[in-house]
């Protein structure tokens, strides 16, 4: 299965999602692999720590590949890196993804990642891709590449007027490009089940009949301890209520 996690808004916990789902499903024995397509390299920092900085070849220099043809090609295993965690890789991202991006759109390279990640199926059970801010080339690609599509979901109105726009640009993809990508469900990130607004904005989706998922993703400061210990939740502390909701989530999605 390849899901990607997609929202055009930043800060709504793309990373945080992707990572932690990756690495509950490599945690539950899953062969798992992690691409992390955005140029800030959240994911790649939250598995790696500081291991990020000397990570090697990643995701700029796969895309690198695909722009000169050559007889001996490297493999897309050779931009993978494995992380310290038993089953999870990844594929790190870093600053050259933006140098090449508009290389990429002009040659129209957008199916590239697709073709490696279908070759790389008979290695991995899941692969999870991390997506940029915006609907760019490298968003694109993922969505063209994935299966299945999450959307971190933040409880606010502003949030919610995105959300349709930005699902009408997945139908896009879909029509256009990926007749098999499906819209996975709206993942609820940061929820206060104590405030009444949140309850209201995701209430109002739920009735609009869109697939909300649950079950939802509280707010909490231990995912801030997290990133700074480059730890996902299912190995810095699996009984808190957070993780122990990310591993509910991911049961929903199997």
């Amino acid at each position: 299965m390849r899901r990607v996690v997609f929202n055009q808004k930043g800060g709504v916990g793309k990373s945080t999602i992707t990572s932690n789902l990756a690495a509950i499903a490599a945690h539950q024995g899953q062969r798992t692999l992690l691409v992390d397509l955005d140029r800030q390299g959240n994911s790649t920092r939250y598995l790696l720590g500081d291991a990020a900085d000397e990570a090697g070849p990643g995701a700029a220099e796969f895309f690198e590949t695909t722009l000169k043809f050559s007889v001996r090609a490297p493999k897309t295993s050779d931009f993978i890196v494995e992380t310290p965690w038993e089953n999870l890789h990844v594929m790190p991202a870093g600053p050259a993804l933006d140098e090449l991006h508009s290389k990429l759109e002009s040659r129209y390279k957008i199916y590239k990642l697709r073709d490696a990640l279908i070759e790389l199926g008979e290695d991995y059970d899941e692969i999870w891709i991390d997506t940029p801010p915006s609907l760019n080339f490298y968003t694109r690609s993922a969505l063209i590449a994935a299966e299945a599509c999450l959307i971190p979901f933040d409880c606010d109105d502003f949030s919610r007027r995105a959300l349709y726009e930005l699902i009408e640009n997945v139908n896009e993809i879909q029509a256009d490009h990926n007749k098999d990508l499906v819209v996975g469900g709206i993942v609820v990130n940061q929820f206060q089940a104590r405030a009444a607004l949140p309850q209201r904005t995701v209430q109002a989706l739920i009735d609009e009949g869109l697939p909300v998922l649950t079950p939802y993703l509280s707010a909490s400061v231990k995912v801030k301890e997290s990133h700074e210990l480059a730890r996902p939740m299912i190995h810095l502390d699996p009984k808190h209520k957070l993780s122990q909701e990310f591993v509910a989530l991911y049961q929903a999605l199997s």
